[in-house]
């Protein structure tokens, strides 16, 4: 472990901690900050106080005559001029370590002295770096860099049909040469999402930057430990890779690092997000028109002061960037599922429609960000959907369908209706409720079976008390049912549970195959149990 030198001095000398006390309390070995310490009473060049702006890198070179890192090669090599070289990394758009350190050698070459190798010059660059880069005042380069990130703010996503809240995240990128500002609204951040919204900050720039600053957020970074080499989430190295990029996380709680993509975000949340966060969201392309609207009147206004705006930068900028791949990089998750006895198969917390012919038939999914393909298996293309925009979304053709599906499908209507006749009145009435509830009826059975399934858990009077609850409330949803029947169960008692002791009462709960074939025979399985039910009440 790297000693921090100027920690040391300043505990030592201001708070008259011992080598010992200091190593205890900083985890680093007693014997290394001892011997430091002595070096530095030995060191004639430098004393306590410390000199202003002296950094650890300074300070090795004055009490030990190497940098850090160095491994005492030789004391008389050329030290190489680091803060230059930041100065020409940033400020010139195709400059690299390669060039600066063949420059360097040459220099000391011609003047007699010894010399880093590359490697050793590297290191020793990202080292002067990650302790002097807040300090740096370097002006952004045209068409070298863009930042990006998630705004703090978030705006509310209303389900039409079930009342549901969720969030909206919006994304924002900004190229800092001119400041040209993209944002998008997001229901999901996962890796699909991401890639996809990377994707559209590109396009709208026109071009590529050579550099991207991200967050250290899990969709781009799995480990940042050092800042130096971090461990990039390996889809979005791939995508950097196609759009001939270089992926650079801002280090650790170190704003400074994508200064432009944070001041973007306070713009925008004190500008016209107030304006957005007055508005009702039914859908993410509505709340995406409204942003875009708003950001491009942003985008085209002049700076305070300046007779010229973001847009107007952005012309001089966009001729500068890279051009765009042929084709967009794309993000595409797979995975196997068995078409359902509703005619559905689920994914990603939302559920498809699938032909009939593949009732119960495994079927393979591949989806982008946008679009949901499903193929048999031997990779005929079934059906394309877009992808749902919110969790628990139904979407159905009734194509898919049998014309007669509600009285030759293991699930219908009336077998729900049956097994809730088994726990009482109430719970009839809910999924009867239910069962209205959609387009199509076909999209409620999942719901009908989690009510019903709840006696698995639950006993039969919980379940009813519970349906009484939703229906007095007029709130005859599946999520009130689920997030209240414990409450009910916990009220009731015992009774309330499906233990060993309420077993024989719960007998004619609703436990139910959905491989179930003959829909008659278990109607009429259904019925026994009910009167068996009576039979022993």
């Amino acid at each position: 472990m790297q000693l921090d030198y100027k920690d040391i001095i300043i505990k030592h000398y201001a708070l008259s901690m011992s080598g010992s006390e200091i190593a205890r309390q900083t985890g680093f070995s007693k014997s290394g900050v001892n011997d430091f310490l002595r070096a530095f009473k030995k060191c004639e060049d430098l004393s306590y106080p410390l000199p202003a702006g002296i950094t650890n890198y300074g300070i090795a070179l004055k009490v030990y005559e190497v940098v850090p890192g160095s491994g005492g090669r030789n004391e008389n090599i050329e030290l190489p001029d680091y803060e230059d070289a930041a100065k020409l990394m940033a400020t010139r758009k195709n400059m690299t370590l390669m060039f600066l350190w063949n420059r360097y050698k040459k220099k000391c070459e011609e003047e007699g002295a010894r010399f880093y190798q590359y490697s050793q010059y590297c290191e020793l660059y990202n080292k002067w770096c990650e302790e002097n880069y807040e300090t740096l005042h370097i002006p952004a380069v045209i068409g070298q860099k863009m930042e990006v990130d998630f705004a703090g703010k978030t705006f509310e996503l209303i389900d039409k049909i079930s009342g549901e809240i969720t969030s909206i995240v919006v994304f924002v990128a900004v190229l800092p040469y001119s400041q040209y500002i993209y944002a998008e609204g997001m229901s999901s951040t996962r890796e699909p999402q991401w890639i996809d919204v990377n994707n559209h900050a590109l396009k709208y720039f026109g071009g590529v930057p050579a550099i991207v600053v991200c967050d250290n957020c899990k969709q781009a970074v799995l480990t940042n430990r050092d800042w130096i080499d971090p461990d990039l989430n390996k889809d979005y190295a791939e995508w950097a890779d196609h759009n001939h990029t270089v992926i650079l996380p801002a280090k650790v709680r170190k704003p400074r690092y994508k200064s432009s993509v944070e001041n973007a975000v306070g713009i925008l949340e004190k500008g016209f997000f107030h304006d957005l966060e007055d508005n009702c969201y039914f859908s993410l392309e509505q709340f995406n028109r409204d942003l875009w609207k708003k950001l491009d009147a942003l985008n085209h206004e002049n700076f305070k002061k300046k007779d010229y705006s973001r847009y107007d930068k952005w012309e001089e900028e966009r001729h500068e960037l890279m051009p765009l791949p042929s084709m967009q990089y794309q993000y595409m998750e797979r995975k196997t599922a068995k078409v359902s006895g509703d005619f559905h198969v689920r994914f990603d917390n939302a559920y498809y429609s699938v032909d009939k012919a593949f009732l119960h038939k495994s079927v393979m999914i591949a989806a982008t960000a946008d679009t949901v393909n499903i193929y048999s298996l031997m990779g005929d293309l079934i059906v394309s959907w877009r992808r749902a925009s919110h969790r628990g979304e139904w979407l159905t053709d009734p194509r898919h369908l049998p014309d007669s599906y509600k009285q030759m499908s293991e699930w219908n209507a009336e077998y729900f209706t049956r097994k809730a006749m088994t726990v009482g009145p109430n719970t009839v009435k809910v999924i009867e409720r239910i069962l209205k509830s959609r387009e199509h009826e076909v999209q409620t059975y999942r719901l009908c079976l989690g009510v019903l399934n709840f006696v698995k858990k639950y006993s039969k009077l919980a379940l009813e008390n519970c349906c009484k609850l939703a229906l007095d409330t007029n709130h005859v949803t599946y999520t009130f049912i689920k997030n209240s029947i414990a409450a009910v169960a916990d009220e009731i008692g015992t009774a309330g549970y499906n233990t060993r002791l309420n077993e024989e009462r719960n007998k004619g709960g609703f436990v139910m195959s959905s491989h179930a074939g003959d829909i008659d025979r278990l109607l009429s399985k259904s019925s026994k149990l009910a009167e068996r039910e009576v039979d022993h009440e």
